[in-house]
């Protein structure tokens, strides 16, 4: 049985400022530190849970901020980008079950450095509708891929915006948000704890999960943080404008759609 852990920073415990997940600083080596050690833990829990191999994906800003030398020795590390499946990188090498390990909310919540994709470019994103967040966008990639979400962590925010779409999962609450840069939190031990628990119990029970799944065709609706924004991305022509800070595009499968959202995050670098 293969786990792939996909582990993102800003629901890690401990972590509540930008400063903290973005490298170049003291507190950024510090918090990368507890986003290794939640992926450790992430680690043990799966093979004591029965997990033969475990892919370890690292899914924050530039997927090089894992510590390769403080990695549990018996998983491997998905590093650096470009890579198609993003932060669902290591599924192409056929996985049985994904884990979100340090995961947020999505843009314009509540949840602490909450966000979608990219901060600066992207406001809103809908899939045929429905609004989703990066676990959401990413478990349904992994979903059309038939592979399920058994464990999610993060803030208290994260969690109910996102519980429904993995039904079976376990989740790990690691702190509660006040607000975007406040809130309590676990120790980092505590949730390594708790973390090594679930995963534990979400490969024993792995059959009780379903993969989130979102038929084709495909539409995305993505609201911009601004109208430049708007009027660079729609220079690709498959893009169609809906007004000042809205656009929308129609694929066929969800890979296609979050490879166009990366593009178009990418892209969003001319204007900073």
């Amino acid at each position: 049985m293969k786990i792939l852990i996909s582990t993102d920073i800003e629901g890690v415990a401990g972590v509540f400022h930008a400063e903290q997940v973005r490298a170049g600083n003291g507190e950024y080596e510090r918090a990368r530190a507890w986003m290794t050690g939640e992926a450790n833990a992430a680690v043990q829990g799966a093979l004591a849970g029965g997990a033969t191999q475990v892919l370890v994906n690292d899914s924050h800003g530039g997927f090089r901020n894992l510590l390769p030398d403080g990695l549990d020795e018996r998983a491997r590390l998905v590093l650096g980008k470009p890579r198609y499946l993003g932060m669902m990188g290591g599924l192409e090498e056929g996985c049985d079950a994904v884990f979100m390990i340090g995961y947020h909310s999505r843009s314009q919540g509540r949840g602490v450095l909450a966000h979608t994709i990219n901060s600066f470019a992207f406001a809103r994103v809908f899939i045929n509708g429905m609004e989703l967040g990066e676990a959401g966008l990413y478990g349904a990639l992994a979903g059309e891929m038939g592979v399920p979400v058994i464990l999610a962590t993060g803030d208290d925010v994260f969690i109910a915006e996102t519980a429904d779409l993995f039904p079976g999962a376990q989740w790990v609450q690691t702190k509660v948000a006040h607000g975007q840069g406040s809130g309590v939190t676990l120790s980092p031990a505590a949730a390594r704890r708790a973390i090594a628990a679930a995963a534990e119990t979400a490969v024993r029970d792995l059959r009780k999960a379903v993969p989130f799944r979102i038929a084709p065709p495909i539409e995305c609706r993505l609201q911009t943080q601004s109208a430049a924004l708007a009027d660079l991305f729609c220079m690709w022509p498959a893009l169609e404008r809906v007004d000042g800070v809205t656009l929308r595009f129609t694929t066929d499968s969800m890979q296609s759609a979050i490879r166009t959202l990366n593009s178009l995050a990418a892209m969003s670098f001319m204007l900073r």
